[in-house]
């Protein structure tokens, strides 16, 4: 079995929904079900990286172990390189990076990320799923990717790769036959290229697209897919978001 540390960054000044991590679903702050996923899923430690003393105290009796890190940050991996030395992990430590608002993330997936890293022998490693409809696909906020014969990530995109150039001057709406696959959000790697990404400069790349992990590939560094062995319902990124959370726990209840 896999031996790997999830750490999850919970910043509180998230732009679109103010004090995500404290939100409460089905009475329970966001925050606490996403260390709750990651605590099933078989991880030897759970850390929060966080920058709010409200989001620590939230996690009290959760057993996970909160690391409270810069204001500062720009993205959650910057804040997860500081909880690594806050931590003291080694360098070929395996983290599993699972974003703070995934309350449905499925445990399964998360092992699957580690495993993933783990086989590989890559630098990184992430999951997918295939995209089931054309509205996806054109979805700039779905993320796409293509990979190579041996599972490696060759590019991502907002954009629909690859570009079926006959039968989209067709017609778009629906999928013409071929796998397309969407991006699950999900990271793991050994905490020594944790440090060393969070230390690149920002790609051209990963600027155009507003998609950090470009930055590893235009570096030359190899991202390992596998496809998810669960589904990963949408995480919570605005009210609305939200509410739909709280339709789907209540429909689980």
């Amino acid at each position: 079995m896999t031996d790997f540390i999830v750490a999850i960054p919970a910043r509180h000044a998230a732009s679109r929904l103010p004090g995500k991590p404290l939100r409460l679903l089905g009475g329970t702050p966001l925050v606490v079900h996403v260390a709750r996923r990651a605590l099933a899923a078989g991880a030897r430690e759970v850390w929060v990286a966080t920058d709010d003393t409200r989001i620590r105290d939230a996690l009290l009796e959760t057993g996970v172990r909160v690391a409270m890190t810069s204001e500062r940050h720009a993205s959650g991996s910057d804040r997860l390189a500081e909880c690594a030395d806050i931590a003291g992990w080694a360098d070929d430590t395996m983290v599993v990076n699972l974003q703070g608002d995934e309350p449905f993330a499925p445990p399964a997936g998360i092992r699957a990320v580690a495993d993933t890293l783990a086989s590989s022998g890559a630098d990184m490693a992430t999951l997918a799923v295939p995209v089931e409809d054309a509205a996806t696909l054109f979805d700039p906020n779905a993320v796409k990717l293509v990979c190579a014969a041996n599972g490696d990530a060759l590019y991502f995109s907002r954009a629909p790769i690859p570009w079926h150039r006959d039968a989209f001057a067709q017609s778009r709406d629906a999928l013409p036959d071929g796998q397309w696959l969407r991006h699950i959000g999900i990271y793991a790697y050994r905490a020594g290229f944790l440090r060393r990404f969070a230390a690149m400069p920002p790609g051209r790349l990963e600027q155009v697209e507003s998609l950090e992990q470009l930055r590893v590939l235009e570096a030359g560094h190899r991202i390992a897919v596998s496809m998810t062995p669960a589904p990963f319902p949408p995480g919570v990124d605005t009210p609305e978001d939200l509410a739909r959370a709280e339709a789907i726990l209540q429909a689980q209840a």
